[in-house]
């Protein structure tokens, strides 16, 4: 029995009928956007601040991610084993709008205001025999779980798990992870494919680490005009396709960019070039700002004080690169943080990704 009685769940919307491109705003406006312009004012607020290890969360925090070493865990809190390269000691901030509820059931650790919820799993491979068992045993327990749920709409998931590019061709264990991500949703009936980060770290825990946000209206998911959708990508990837959308439009005022890589159709450009990379995913950000703006204007059009951005990098020494593509194209108020991690493709050197809001 679930923690709020049984709920049977409404299907997603699918945002993606008129091709990989997405919505078409030349046809009648998408009724996820007249639904959620209601809810612009109560989506999460994020933000990076500085809390000391043992410092008691604010009321209205929905979840707190540290970073790195030395960071508290519990009720409310995650902590994500890459190494902060630049803003150690900063805290990433999911705000709710209203009174938050906290509880565990199922595995599942969740916190919730009216309108979203924040999960936590982390799920062990040895007690699943492999990584890819453990992706499937790890989304069909989300799945169950938001689908009794008040919240049955999955908007944005973070994964995290050691040695991403252990492996050749479709022993992969990224390859491993889609195929295990694809098995554990098959029962839940999805329209859309929430926004989505993947990426590897370096602490030899083989655990998968999964946290996500999910609503109780569907967003619109949005793909890139630069890009084929990684659901549509062709078997050279692998025998899964990576199930995913390129961004998620959560309301009006809130755009939930995945995981950006240095890819333009389907192949991935600038092969051992990290600075070109990372202007190569500047671009593709725009273009999805771009199209995210012209459905929800009150977003931002360009990278900026009302974007928040996570950088992850394969290479400690690129750090000076990537912070030198990234200043002489962002606003000095842009909200960054930079990681250490492994991509999804082994010949991709940094991948970044946003939250954009609408700055009232």
């Amino acid at each position: 029995m679930s923690p709020w009685g049984r709920v049977i769940p409404a299907p997603f919307l699918c945002a993606n009928d008129c091709g990989p491109g997405g919505y078409d705003p030349t046809r009648q406006m998408n009724p996820v956007l007249v639904t959620n312009a209601r809810l612009a004012s109560a989506s999460p607020r994020f933000s990076y601040r500085r809390l000391a290890p043992a410092q008691d969360l604010p009321a209205d925090v929905l979840l707190a991610i540290g970073f790195g070493d030395g960071v508290t865990t519990g009720e409310r809190r995650v902590r994500v084993a890459l190494e902060p390269l630049s803003g150690a000691g900063l805290t990433e901030l999911w705000m709710a709008n209203g009174p938050v509820t906290c509880g565990e059931f199922a595995g599942v650790r969740f916190s919730s205001d009216e309108h979203f919820l924040a999960g936590v799993l982390e799920v062990h491979e040895s007690e699943h025999g492999g990584l890819a068992q453990a992706a499937a045993a790890a989304y069909r327990t989300l799945a169950r779980f938001q689908s009794e749920s008040r919240f049955p709409h999955l908007l944005r998931t973070w994964n995290y798990f050691d040695a991403i590019n252990e492996g050749a061709g479709d022993a992969e264990r990224y390859r491993n992870f889609c195929t295990g991500r694809v098995a554990g949703l098959a029962q839940w009936r999805q329209l859309q494919h929430p926004a989505a980060t993947v990426i590897g770290g370096r602490e030899d825990r083989r655990v998968l680490q999964l946290y996500w946000l999910a609503g109780r209206e569907p967003g619109l998911a949005l793909e890139n005009p630069r890009q084929v959708s990684a659901y549509l990508y062709p078997r050279q990837y692998g025998e899964t396709a990576p199930t995913f959308s390129r961004a998620m439009l959560v309301t009006p005022g809130l755009l939930m960019i995945s995981g950006t890589a240095s890819i333009v159709g389907h192949a991935s450009r600038h092969l051992d070039d990290t600075r070109e990379q990372a202007r190569e995913i500047l671009a593709n950000l725009d273009s999805l700002l771009a199209r995210a703006h012209s459905q929800a204007p009150a977003l931002p059009v360009t990278l900026g004080r009302d974007t928040l951005i996570k950088a992850y990098l394969r290479n400690r020494a690129d750090l000076p690169v990537v912070e030198a593509a990234l200043r002489e194209r962002l606003p000095p108020d842009t909200p960054l943080l930079l990681l250490q991690g492994d991509v999804c493709r082994a010949e991709l050197l940094v991948e970044l990704d946003c939250v954009a809001y609408s700055g009232g």
